[in-house]
């Protein structure tokens, strides 16, 4: 609920001040929300009981959720660096102030969220995904927080779109791990512990 209500306040504030940088990290958190969803629902198919039709019960729920979550992030990065590219030599005049101060509140939800999942991410891997989210999450907002700042004592409000290319390098550095190792669970691979 926290971060819905914080993703609609960013995304409105970011299309008024004309801020990709705040509607793609709008975009992340909206994932995110979506991605807590599915891992919540992840969890209520574990507890589901075997069937004749799924004997082996629903446990690998969690695995298909882990990779749905990392497929969105992936998309949601393709269409941050498409409207990147599409405002490159198109500079927008906005405010960095109110880019930062919204980006700070982001700051301490996603951060809450993330301390949330911190005790459990080593347990699961839709835990982990959702934590991972989270994190980073935390983390594009601190950048974006800064960038609102130097972009209100600097006037450079192209920088706006530099650091929506790299929220986008951040998603994409955290999301492939997580897409490589879902795939991997997924495909009853053998464990990167094990000497076949």
């Amino acid at each position: 609920g926290l971060n819905t209500l914080f993703l609609i306040v960013e995304f409105i504030v970011g299309y008024l001040q004309h801020s990709l940088s705040l509607i793609s990290d709008a975009g992340h958190n909206a994932t995110d929300v979506f991605s807590l969803l599915v891992s919540l629902f992840a969890f209520k198919m574990m507890q589901a009981k075997a069937s004749k039709a799924y004997t082996y019960g629903y446990k690998k729920g969690t695995i298909l959720a882990s990779l749905l979550n990392a497929v969105l992030l992936l998309v949601t990065v393709f269409f941050i660096f498409y409207e990147a590219i599409t405002r490159i030599g198109k500079p927008v005049v906005m405010h960095g102030n109110i880019i930062s101060l919204v980006a700070l509140i982001g700051v301490f939800v996603n951060g809450f969220s993330a301390y949330l999942f911190f005790k459990d991410q080593k347990q699961d891997i839709n835990i982990k995904g959702a934590y991972l989210h989270m994190l980073s999450d935390a983390i594009v907002s601190f950048g974006v927080v800064i960038g609102g700042l130097v972009i209100n004592y600097t006037g450079w409000d192209w920088l706006d779109t530099v650091l929506s290319v790299i929220i986008g390098l951040v998603i994409l550095k955290a999301t492939w791990g997580l897409f490589t190792q879902s795939i991997h669970l997924a495909l009853d691979a053998v464990p990167d512990d094990i000497d076949v």
